[in-house]
């Protein structure tokens, strides 16, 4: 016998519990309830089933939970033992309740669902989605025609989809504006006032001292891109000479594309039936990012770290239109990309985890000491956390480390750099160009099988 998960109770008897845990498991992806067996799966005495028993039960069942359960009921012998195997499937209009309460199965225990999680629960099996419910009290006067006409002009640019006609023809076209009036996603996007919702940021040197506090508030497009510019004037750069003196480039203490990607999701995908602002703070050596919303669908934190889910829009309408404009590209890949980027730091780190009612994203640093080796002799460098990880370990040492490896195997080539690195193309092709600019290295041979070698500067 299989022990108790998400999809398996074990029950001594029937009773009202039963009933619940069926109703917990057709809001989620079904399950079996086995009647007569203890926590372990043991079959308990005296358990007995009479003639009528099986058919009062189905009544039961089918009588206390709204819209009614059909269950399965299949009469067993284990162990020489009656017992008795409950079966429900996923119910297609969810949720279904238990005595006007609501449930949901979580690992092996029953959840009670939420107001919110039950208005999500009936959105999701209906496909639909808050932001496409029209906007009380709001009208086609509550927007912005100059923000409407500048996304329209975005969208045609990245070619993703055509929009011509009026603004508000577009709008129809896209489903954010209709007969009965501005949809909630229309009003978020290009609302002419504030929308109530916040972007609270902060930098901070431990949880109670506050060096810096803004609250924003705007259109959704204008958050992004305020937030943005909240970060990068708090976090540290770094200038990097690549040629000539005056040739120098940016480099910032935290990737800006992962940054960029974390601050999308959170305000595209956040549960804006929910009160409580994205929060945003900015320690000495990380960053986290608070979005009010559980994981929507049946996404887990387990899938999100194996990159191994199905994408699922809390906010469809909200979703499509920062696709059409480019700020994201297929549902679901943003983390993909954002694992990309966070490689290129070394010793940086991004956890995640679902906490209060929300998603918490953290990128981090860890500390590390990392030996090199340069024209022979050990070089030890201390690496701490923040812009000297990002910064010096990122670009220097890596540019430092990359000429030592050439030096060591002249001849080698792109591919196997990567190999001993393990480090994007990018980040490789980076080095290279640097190395190459201060003269330090030469390819050699045709593009396919040369290589690159070191130049010796000693006559």
């Amino acid at each position: 016998m299989k022990t108790e998960n998400q999809h398996t109770e074990f029950k001594s008897s029937f009773n009202e519990a039963v009933i619940e845990t069926l109703c917990a498991f057709v809001n989620a992806k079904g399950g079996k309830v086995y009647v007569g067996l203890d926590d372990k799966g043991i079959p308990v005495p005296n358990f007995s089933i009479g003639k009528e028993t099986i058919a009062n039960w189905v009544n039961e069942i089918k009588n206390k939970t709204q819209p009614s359960i059909i269950a399965d009921i299949e009469h067993l012998i284990t162990h020489g033992k009656e017992i008795v195997c409950i079966s429900v499937n996923e119910f297609p209009v969810k949720p279904v309740s238990f005595k006007g309460r609501y449930y949901k199965r979580v690992n092996n225990s029953n959840h009670q669902l939420s107001a919110i999680e039950i208005t999500n629960l009936s959105l999701q099996s209906l496909q639909l989605s808050w932001d496409s419910y029209i906007a009380q009290g709001k009208s086609l006067e509550d927007l912005d025609s100059h923000k409407v006409i500048l996304f329209i002009e975005k969208v045609n640019a990245t070619g993703r989809f055509k929009l011509d006609g009026s603004w508000i023809e577009n709008l129809q076209k896209l489903k954010l504006v209709c007969a009965d009036g501005i949809t909630n996603a229309a009003w978020l996007l290009f609302a002419k006032e504030t929308t109530g919702y916040n972007v609270h940021l902060g930098r901070l040197k431990t949880p109670s001292m506050i060096i810096d506090d803004k609250m924003l508030n705007g259109t959704l497009f204008e958050m992004v891109e305020e937030t943005m510019r909240y970060l990068i004037g708090q976090i540290k750069v770094a200038f990097e000479i690549t040629g000539m003196p005056t040739q120098r480039s940016e480099i910032f203490e935290y990737p800006l594309p992962a940054l960029r990607e974390i601050v999308l999701n959170a305000i595209i995908h956040r549960d804006y039936m929910s009160p409580i602002d994205i929060q945003i703070k900015i320690f000495d050596n990380y960053i986290t990012f608070y979005n009010p919303g559980i994981l929507y669908g049946n996404v887990t934190v387990a899938a999100l770290n194996k990159d191994n889910y199905q994408a699922h829009a809390r906010n469809k309408l909200i979703a499509e239109a920062f696709y059409l404009t480019g700020d994201i590209e297929k549902y679901g890949s943003g983390l993909i990309r954002i694992r990309k980027e966070i490689m290129e730091y070394p010793t940086m780190k991004i956890e995640f985890s679902e906490i209060h009612s929300g998603f918490l994203f953290k990128v981090r640093y860890s500390k590390q000491k990392i030996s090199l080796v340069e024209n022979g002799e050990g070089v030890n460098v201390g690496v701490n956390v923040g812009v000297n990880v990002g910064v010096n370990v990122g670009a220097n040492v890596g540019v430092k480390t990359l000429l030592v490896f050439i030096e060591n195997n002249p001849g080698t080539n792109v591919l196997t750099m990567l190999k001993h690195f393990k480090v994007t193309q990018r980040t490789i092709e980076r080095w290279i160009k640097i190395l190459r600019e201060e003269n330090k290295i030469e390819f050699k041979g045709v593009s396919k099988t040369g290589g690159y070698f070191k130049i010796n500067t000693h006559n």
